[in-house]
């Protein structure tokens, strides 16, 4: 995906179906049969792509509640997994 900012645009069809612009599906890794998201805040919408979105929101839970359980940094996480199979070998 290319973070070069652009324009497009398309027209609603009466039942509310629009095509989304070539450029912009490319920009999205979107193809035929893949899912989108429109994310609505105030009177701004924006489109993403479903299985990305779903991706950076587990990233994020993996985050806080590694936070949560004081693993904040790489040596955190090294020394609980060393410490695990420490345990798992007894």
């Amino acid at each position: 995906m290319s973070n070069a900012a652009f324009i497009d645009n398309a027209k609603v069809m009466s039942k509310g179906q629009i095509t989304i612009p070539k450029d912009v599906r490319n920009a999205l890794g979107v193809s035929n049969g893949d899912r989108v998201t429109f994310i609505v805040e105030g009177n701004t919408a924006r489109i993403v792509n479903s299985a990305v979105y779903a991706m950076q929101i587990l990233q994020k839970e993996r985050q806080r509640a590694g936070e949560a359980a004081g693993l904040s940094t790489d040596d955190s996480i090294d020394a609980m997994i060393a410490e695990l199979r420490n345990e798992d070998m007894e």
